[in-house]
Formats: structure tokens, C-alpha cells, sequence
């Protein structure tokens, strides 16, 4: 079963290699999608794959790369999705 889901990272997330390091997280993880800031700040990740590794996808962008400090993460499931790849934007 192939899940998408869109979550948007609050913190200290833009400037400290948060996309980067979510794209390196996703891939190993095994999923497809993107990693784009937002004008507000926050990081979008939307992310298609197997349920646990979203779920570990989930746990990790709590935490985030060392220099981040994520504050909110907010989860909203979206229909599946065909992504080539994991982008960042």
C-alpha cells in the first residue's frame, strides 16, 4: 500500500539544510516527493511511499538536521500520488 502525505515543518527550518537533509532521509526511507520552503518560513515535505516509512519519515522531521529547531509538525493525508524521485524546491 502506497500512502502520501503532506507535512508542514514550523521552527527554525529554513537555512540549516533542512531540505537537503530530508531528501537524504526520504530516499533512504525509500520515498518519492519534495521538500520546498514556504514564504511563511515553514518547510513543506510532501512525501508517497509504504505507511512506516512515512511514519519514520514523520519521527525524523521532529527532530530535523542538528542546526534545525522544529517546533510544529503538521500532518495531512492527501490521495496517492506518482513522484519520480525526491526534489527538492
Amino acid at each position: 500500500m502506497i500512502l502520501t502525505a503532506r507535512f508542514l515543518v514550523s521552527g527554525r527550518v529554513q537555512g540549516v539544510y533542512f531540505r537537503a537533509s530530508t531528501r537524504s532521509r526520504a530516499r533512504t526511507l525509500g520515498l518519492s516527493g519534495h521538500a520546498r520552503n514556504l514564504p511563511d518560513g515553514r518547510v513543506e515535505v510532501v512525501a508517497s511511499g509504504a505507511p512506516q516509512a512515512l511514519a519514520e519519515l514523520e519521527a525524523w522531521l521532529h527532530q530535523g538536521p542538528p542546526a534545525a529547531r522544529v517546533d510544529k509538525v503538521e500532518r495531512e493525508e492527501l490521495p496517492p500520488q506518482d513522484h519520480r524521485g525526491f526534489q527538492v524546491y
